[in-house]
């Protein structure tokens, strides 16, 4: 075989370490409202960008995001909520309802913190974050990883009164 050009400066391709699923004690790093376009119309989803801040993963997603050798990197621990159209709907009342306790889990950990609906005021913050294995899809490929999926009061994670779901996203 011939040697090909540049062998010894070519960093190799490293299998990325997978967070297990569980509740760990995060903090938030970021908070931002997005929109996006839908086939159905457009939409904002509410994205807390999160790391692990204790125990055995602490700094989990800052040293994956540290790892990553694409110029494309991404912050790959977030939770992403839909935020509602205010149109009434069933599926609105779920978002306003989600959201709440969203909310209510970031508030529950951080005594005398209030939402004021600045979200530059969360970062920083702890949160209990309740973490699932789920299924991806990209350009033909597929596989599973585990994603946020969330906020529960950090003492509920401290204490370990949570309960984790199935691979399906039931518990």
């Amino acid at each position: 075989m011939k040697q090909f050009k540049g062998y010894d400066k070519v960093q190799a391709t490293i299998e990325r370490e997978q967070l297990p699923k569980g509740a760990y004690i995060c903090i938030i790093k970021n908070a931002e409202v997005k929109e996006y376009k839908g086939q159905n119309g457009d939409f904002e989803k509410f994205e807390v960008a999160i790391d692990i801040a204790e125990g055995e993963y602490k700094d989990f997603y800052a040293n994956d995001y540290r790892m990553q050798q694409s110029e494309d990197k991404k912050w790959r621990g977030v939770l992403r909520q839909y935020l509602p159209k205010d149109d009434g709907s069933e599926k609105d009342e779920w978002a306003k309802s989600a959201f709440k306790a969203l909310i209510i889990a970031i508030e529950e950990s951080n005594e005398g913190f209030h939402w004021d609906w600045d979200e530059s005021k969360l970062k920083g913050l702890k949160v209990g974050c309740l973490f699932r294995n789920e299924e991806w899809e990209f350009d033909g490929r597929n596989g599973w990883t585990v994603r946020p999926f969330k906020f529960i009061e950090a003492e509920r994670v401290k204490n370990g009164k949570f309960r984790t779901c199935r691979s399906d996203g039931h518990f």
